[in-house]
């Protein structure tokens, strides 16, 4: 669902989601499915590897699905990646006001659905790196992966017996990316 006239962030914020998700793209509403079961284990099973790691390092702030980030204006654009991490040195010294978090996050996680067609997750990746992002994920449980983004020409896609790291946003952090598909079939 689009809308034919253009929302800002501050309407998005007061919206009844009637049980959907919706990200605001250049002011055009986007109602988002819920997801499968596949994809809400996988992204889980990031988040928990995260926030082991973030909060035993002291890193910074880790957000869930339903958070949005405010990622420009005018027209606005908000987007929900399915984990996100802002660094503690661009966290702000008191908490935003806005209902939506002002800017990208450091660390934007998509955990890819059936669904997902190729162009939109291009999208997003851009988006994220567009409004700062330091780094995108990309994880597909279908394939078993994850791609790293740091830029349109900084991409690194590893498979299941990989190692997952990124000393870019995550200092230390390691994981295997068959782990994140564990129970997944």
């Amino acid at each position: 669902m689009s809308t034919a006239t253009q929302v800002t962030a501050e309407q998005l914020a007061v919206m009844p989601h009637e049980g959907f998700r919706y990200e605001l793209i250049a002011g055009e509403l986007m109602k988002m499915s819920p997801s499968g079961w596949k994809h809400g284990s996988v992204a889980i099973r990031v988040a928990a590897r995260l926030i082991a790691h973030v909060e035993a390092q002291d890193l910074g702030r880790l957000f869930a699905a339903e958070t949005g980030f405010l990622l420009s204006r005018d027209p606005d654009t908000v987007r929900a990646p399915d984990v996100a991490l802002v660094l503690r040195e661009h966290l702000p010294e008191s908490p935003p006001e806005e209902a939506f978090w002002p800017g990208a996050p450091d660390l934007a996680v998509e955990v890819l659905s059936p669904g997902d067609r190729t162009g939109e997750v291009d999208e997003k990746v851009k988006s994220w790196l567009d409004a700062g992002s330091a780094s995108v994920w990309v994880v597909n449980p279908r394939w078993r992966s994850v791609t790293i983004y740091h830029s349109a020409a900084d991409i690194r896609t590893l498979s299941e017996g990989e190692e997952l790291v990124d000393e870019r946003v995550l200092p230390g952090f390691r994981c295997r990316v068959g782990e994140l598909f564990e129970g997944i079939g």
